[in-house]
């Protein structure tokens, strides 16, 4: 017999919570550094971390469906190509005052698009 410990393989939780942590990773790669650039495959990532979530003991849930929620942001905004120029007329009291609406309009729209895993 040997005296040799046997390997302690980790468990398949702990394989969920890794895996959904290094895929919003990638995701957010994909969508902010240049030589990684790839908004298809971020896209790919992100949905793949969403499957993975109901999955992963609820413990640990909260911290990456947060990060993950930021992501979702980043790329809504990366697929609305940015803040688009205005033509708010008036004086800048007004103009203010529309880009302000504006913005609140963006934001709400981009809330819609966020997804949630199932049971949210």
């Amino acid at each position: 017999m040997s005296s040799e410990q046997p390997v302690r393989l980790p468990e398949v939780q702990d394989v969920m919570v890794s895996t959904a942590a290094s895929l919003v990773n990638l995701a957010g790669i994909r969508l902010t550094e240049r030589e990684h650039r790839n908004p298809a495959k971020a896209k790919e990532a992100i949905e793949a971390a969403r499957a993975l979530l109901p999955l992963c003991p609820e413990e640990a849930v909260a911290p990456i469906k947060d990060a993950l929620a930021q992501i979702q942001l980043l790329y809504v905004k990366e697929q609305r190509g940015g803040a688009q120029p205005g033509a708010a007329e008036g004086d800048e009291r007004t103009k203010g005052a529309d880009e302000r609406a504006k913005g609140a309009d963006e934001r709400a729209k981009a809330r819609a698009k966020i997804w949630t895993p199932p049971g949210s």
